[in-house]
């Protein structure tokens, strides 16, 4: 059954529209006739995630591989929508996983996360989504993910704190199990700020 209030908006054009006259704005003005399409055009590639699955992106790129060592990516990028306030938030995903006799296609981690990123989320269910799925396709001996991200929910409003970063952290398997590869998982992941690039970078392998 079709929400009441969604049906009297409209197409996303006509709830922008209306948008921009609640906040005083004149939707016709020439800055601004163009934007409804626009912010269209927007969420539709920004929220591109939910028109995509696992198996697509994976595409079949498990092999078979007899490596037990750590398998590491750091400082993915991400960017993504706060479900809350549809404001973006920000960061880097850094992964890791002990392969159980299969691996996964170097590009395809990143690929699963941009598939979550770009739906509206908030960071701990992001985080999970990212580990619950490659458990899912690869069933590895355990998985590490650590996620930093900015929130310009509390940097433009709120509390607008423009320093305040978000952390979150989680384990499965034999990373859960075993605290040395926890403590391995961390350190390469120290941060140092790079001060000429104004960003973060990290020591290790």
């Amino acid at each position: 059954m079709k929400d009441p209030e969604i049906e009297k908006v409209g197409t996303v054009p006509d709830a922008v529209r209306a948008v921009l006259a609640a906040i005083g704005e004149d939707p016709d003005r020439e800055g601004l006739s163009a934007t409804p399409v626009r912010v269209e055009r927007m969420l539709k590639e920004i929220c591109s995630g939910y028109g995509k699955d696992l198996g697509q992106i994976v595409n079949g790129a498990i092999f078979s591989e007899a490596s037990d060592s750590m398998v590491l990516i750091r400082q993915v990028e991400f960017y993504s929508l706060c479900e809350h306030h549809l404001l973006p938030f920000y960061g880097f995903v850094h992964f890791a996983y002990i392969p159980n006799g299969r691996i996964i296609g170097l590009s395809k981690i990143p690929r699963i996360i941009d598939m979550f990123a770009r739906r509206l989320q908030v960071q701990e269910r992001f985080t999970n989504q990212i580990i619950n799925a490659v458990e899912d396709i690869l069933q590895p001996k355990g998985c590490a993910i650590q996620v930093d991200a900015s929130h310009l929910c509390a940097m433009m409003r709120g509390v607008r704190k423009d320093q305040v970063r978000l952390t979150t952290t989680e384990y499965s398997g034999v990373f859960k199990e075993d605290s040395s590869l926890r403590t391995e998982f961390l350190q390469q992941l120290r941060p140092r700020l790079d001060a000429s690039r104004n960003t973060y970078t990290s020591e290790g392998c």
